[in-house]
């Protein structure tokens, strides 16, 4: 049975999936500032993406912002790390259908992964296996320092390396990082925390809770696919596999699977400011499929060919995306300066006020003053 979606209907499936509506919002935010109220987010959402971005806030608090609202605290996410243990990092390089970034992930999950990681990277990458075969006397090294002397950064790891990392890119003969990333992939090592920005590494069987039911990778797999699906509502088939129910989408072709729980209910729709990395928008094609939104993250493009700006933040209102905000956090200054509001649509006079409040919101979480454009800019004319 394929369930038919107008654009509509899909759209507002996604939102209400990434706990965007209004009424998870107000669901969410009754609970923002406590550790549970941030872990039940991350089991709803399967992870909060890391990234050390923080032309706004950094790519996790800024999600979890958005999600639960002023009350939330960065100092939150630490805790739930490094305390009470009830998320933990890692670095996607474990998820075919996840790129390779650092995130947290709910521990209640951790059974569903340990299965698959024992056997990383051998079944992704043979020439990192190859490499930690030719290289098992530092691995060896590395597990004897770290259960001897406890959290440690990478930068006091000794390389002992026997054959060096050899790559066209950055991680050219890193070999610490590149040990400690690949053994965290199969659960030896694991991030016990974080001093600034830099990550102290441990013993996985110290970081990590005992006890953790081990899922088979059979049994695994497909419960991995329905969490995602459930997370972001419907998907590509591509990504989530056979989990829910096939669909199709008005004026579209691709194959669509959604969350047949998630369909037909009621929706309360409200504005927000979306990380560059949410969810919501991270699969660019679904974006442009379903929301209709030409998007695209451009930190990494010259200054001159820039449309929406360095770390243009995606504007949701309702169950649309409706434009991007070029903002940057002046921690100096204490401003929260707003180079532009690009309307993909002119704004009606409720919609620009109901952005400028969710910029003055952000700019009071942020301790900072908002420092607002003069006027919008669209798009199509830069």
């Amino acid at each position: 049975m394929v369930v038919t979606l107008d654009r509509d209907e899909a759209r507002r499936i996604a939102v209400r999936a990434q706990r965007l509506d209004a009424d998870s919002a107000a669901a969410d935010s009754a609970a923002a500032d406590r550790v549970s109220g941030l872990v039940s987010l991350a089991e709803s959402l399967t992870f909060l993406q890391l990234d050390p971005t923080a032309v706004i806030a950094p790519s996790a608090d800024l999600i979890a912002y958005t999600r639960l609202g002023a009350a939330y605290r960065p100092e939150t996410l630490v805790a739930a790390l490094e305390t009470d243990r009830l998320l933990y990092e890692v670095k996607a390089m474990d998820d075919p259908v996840t790129p390779p970034f650092a995130m947290v992930r709910p521990v209640s999950d951790l059974g569903l992964h340990l299965d698959r990681m024992s056997r990383w990277p051998s079944e992704r990458l043979p020439r990192a296996q190859q490499w930690l075969e030719a290289n098992d006397a530092f691995r060896r090294d590395v597990l004897a320092l770290l259960r001897d002397h406890g959290p440690t950064l990478s930068k006091d790891i000794p390389d002992t390396a026997a054959v060096p990392w050899e790559s066209t890119g950055w991680t050219h003969n890193q070999n610490v990082t590149r040990l400690l990333e690949l053994l965290q992939g199969r659960g030896e090592l694991a991030v016990a925390g974080r001093i600034g920005r830099q990550r102290t590494w441990d013993l996985g069987e110290r970081v990590y809770p005992a006890g953790i039911e081990v899922v088979p990778e059979a049994e695994a797999a497909p419960l991995r696919d329905e969490r995602r699906l459930r997370s972001l509502g419907i998907a590509r088939r591509a990504l989530v596999g056979e989990a829910g129910e096939p669909a199709t989408v008005d004026g579209s072709a691709l194959e669509w699977r959604v969350d047949p729980a998630a369909v037909g209910l009621p929706f309360a729709g409200r504005t927000a400011l979306l990380s560059p990395f949410d969810r919501l928008v991270h699969d660019r094609v679904r974006t442009k499929e379903v929301f209709g939104f030409d998007y695209l993250l451009e930190m990494y493009k010259p200054a001159a060919k820039r449309r929406w700006g360095y770390f243009a933040l995606p504007i949701l209102h309702g169950d649309r995306l409706v434009g991007k905000l070029d903002a940057a956090a002046d921690r100096k200054a204490g401003v929260l300066r707003v180079a532009a509001i690009h309307e993909d649509e002119p704004f009606t006079p409720e919609l620009r006020d109901e952005v400028r409040a969710e910029i003055d919101a952000l700019a009071s979480w942020l301790n900072l003053a908002p420092e607002h454009a003069p006027e919008a800019r669209s798009p199509r004319g830069t």
